[in-house]
This record gives C-alpha cells, sequence and structure tokens, in this order.
C-alpha cells in the first residue's frame, strides 16, 4: 500500500524492506517472523551503506523495525515520530533505539525515555486551518439555521458510531445538520434506509457520504471548515486536526489501541469529551445514553459551542510540519 501511495502522490523513490510483527501466541509463526525481521535487517543495512543517508526519520510500528536496528547497528542518527500519546508495542522497541523521538503533546513523555523527547506537534495539511465557514457550508448545502455537527470514523468507518447516530437520527436533526462520513464498510446501505423514514425536512439535515476524497471538491478539509462540533474516534490525527479547525468534539475511543489517552488530552483541556463506546446509547432507550445527553447538552448551548472551539482551537500546532523537519534536519547535520 506504501509503496503505491508513494508513486502516486510523490517523486520520492520507494524501497521495501521484509518485516513482520514480533507478538502473538503461536511459537511457528513467531519464529517465522524472526527470520523476516533477520532478513529485513540484512536488507536494511545493505540500503544504508549504498545510500549513506544523513538521518532517518521513522513513524513507528514494526515495518520500522528492520531500519531502525540497522541504523543503531550503521550508527546512522533517527528521529522517531509517535503521533499517539502511549505508544504501543513497536513503538517502545523503536524508542529505544532512537536518536531523538518526537510526539504530539508532552503528555508521552511519562510512557518514553523523556531525555530524547521533544514536542512537535502532529503535522497538518495547510488548508485545514482558516477555512472559510460560508464556503464550504455551501459545498455541503447546509446552513446557518442549525449547528452543523461533522460525524466521521476514518476511511473504513466505526459502525458502533454509525449505530449510535442512526439510533438518534430523528432526535439530532431537530438540534443540528450532520455531515456523517459512515466510511467504505457496507454501512450507507442502512443508513439511506434510516435516512429514507425520516420527515423530508430532517433528511434535508443529513449529507451521508461513504468517504471524502481529499482532492475533491467537498473533502475532508472542507467538511471541517463546515463543521461547529464533531463526533469521532480519537485516532492520533484528531489530536491535530480538530484543533487545527478549531472544533470541539466527542470522541469514542478504542480502547484496544489505548485512544482513551489520545481522547483525554483534548478532554483535560476541555477541547473534548471522551465516551466510552459501551456507554453512548446504554442499556435503555438511545436518548437515555450518555452520547445524546452530551451531544443535546452541547449543540443547544451556543457559548458550550464557542467555548469547546475556543480551547480546541488554542491546541492548534499550525508549525507542526515545519518543527518536525527541523528536529530531522538537525540529526542530519549532526546536532
Amino acid at each position: 500500500m506504501e509503496g503505491d501511495l508513494v508513486q502516486r502522490e510523490s517523486t520520492i523513490p520507494f524501497v521495501g524492506l521484509p518485516a513482520a510483527a514480533m507478538r502473538g501466541r503461536n511459537p511457528i509463526q513467531m519464529l517465522k517472523n524472526a527470520g523476516v525481521l533477520i532478513k529485513g535487517v540484512l536488507a536494511a543495512r545493505s540500503l544504508l551503506r549504498r545510500e549513506r543517508p544523513a538521518a532517518i526519520l521513522g513513524t513507528g510500528g514494526y515495518v520500522c523495525v528492520p531500519l531502525f536496528v540497522a541504523a543503531a547497528l550503521e550508527r546512522v542518527p533517527t528521529l522517531l515520530y509517535l503521533p499517539d500519546i502511549v505508544p504501543g508495542w513497536a513503538g517502545r522497541v523503536l524508542a529505544r533505539l532512537a536518536t531523538r523521538i518526537a510526539v504530539t503533546f508532552d503528555d508521552s513523555k511519562r510512557y518514553l525515555p523523556a531525555h530524547k523527547v521533544v514536542e512537535t506537534g502532529y503535522p497538518v495539511r495547510g488548508e485545514v486551518f482558516n477555512q472559510d465557514k460560508a464556503a464550504c457550508r455551501a459545498l455541503f448545502g447546509l446552513n446557518d439555521q442549525l449547528p452543523v455537527l461533522l460525524v466521521y470514523g476514518g476511511s473504513r468507518g466505526a459502525r458502533s458510531i454509525n449505530q449510535a447516530v442512526a439510533a438518534l437520527l430523528s432526535d439530532l436533526l431537530e438540534l443540528a445538520q450532520v455531515v456523517h462520513v459512515c466510511g467504505r464498510n457496507g454501512d450507507e446501505t442502512w443508513l439511506r434506509e434510516a435516512q429514507a423514514k425520516l420527515s423530508p425536512e430532517q433528511a434535508s439535515r443529513y449529507h451521508l457520504y461513504p468517504y471524502l476524497h481529499a482532492d475533491a471538491e467537498r473533502s475532508m478539509s472542507a467538511a471541517f471548515g463546515a463543521a461547529d462540533f464533531a463526533l469521532s474516534r480519537a485516532g492520533a490525527s484528531t489530536m491535530a486536526e480538530l484543533p487545527a479547525a478549531g472544533i470541539g468534539s466527542i470522541l469514542v475511543p478504542l480502547t484496544m489501541v489505548k485512544q482513551e489517552y489520545n481522547a483525554a488530552a483534548l478532554a483535560d483541556r476541555g477541547a473534548a469529551i471522551s465516551i466510552p463506546d459501551e456507554a453512548m446509547l446504554g442499556s435503555g432507550e438511545p436518548t437515555q445514553g450518555r452520547l445524546w445527553r452530551e451531544l443535546s447538552a452541547v449543540l443547544s448551548s451556543p457559548e458550550r459551542l464557542q467555548t469547546m472551539a475556543q480551547r480546541s482551537a488554542s491546541l492548534a500546532q499550525p508549525e507542526a510540519g515545519a518543527r518536525l523537519a527541523s528536529e530531522w534536519l538537525a540529526l542530519a547535520r549532526g546536532g
């Protein structure tokens, strides 16, 4: 996948390296993966000796392990960027090998070798900042009569969020206009069926898309620009994109990948509300769950919307990309 992206989006040469995860319960698979890792380290050492890079940037994950091991052996300085507050297993292994570690927020220091850590922020594409709200709303057929709620869960969507929105849809559309990016996982079909059961007025306030392409007129950046508030998962990008757009949010973290720490980074600063997946709808009527209580309270209060938006915007780091590049260049220059 990475090779296809680089070839399509960039002129940077791409070289693939063998890599495999080193966690699991199957001993035979672990032995096979160890063999792949050794093969990857040997290939990485050969690549480094051929290319002679001044410094290496990695973004975590097991695919970086062979290259960072080879870099340590070849004494090539490395900058590791870990966007999530709490790094995964591979990130913690790489942190021991890295020369320097860049993070989104200082909150990550407690989980890493603090003397290596520098806060750079999470680089965000420039068009997310300072969007023209009126122009963005016009693109989606929105008006200023009701606030705009953006719901999204990544390219594959978030089924539990989609289900919760469907359960609350009629009530929600009395308070807000909704731009719902549901993901390309098949949920669009039954969400369209839910939309068909709405009154014509409510249906006109519901704008459903499986995906918004970055290079399209109706892009995710434009959706951020149109929104007053958001409902989403709590992946690393949310800690940067929501502040860049200057909107508050309700975050529903995936606990299996420790997203609750990402959500807390915004919630603790007053920019978001974190709700566990299982607490969204509760056990009774959908409107008795915490999601509706929080959404209805915020969407019906212009003051709360504004306060959370301001606190979110205060966390924006438009220079994150420049800071990360500066750290990388400093390593390359021997700094």
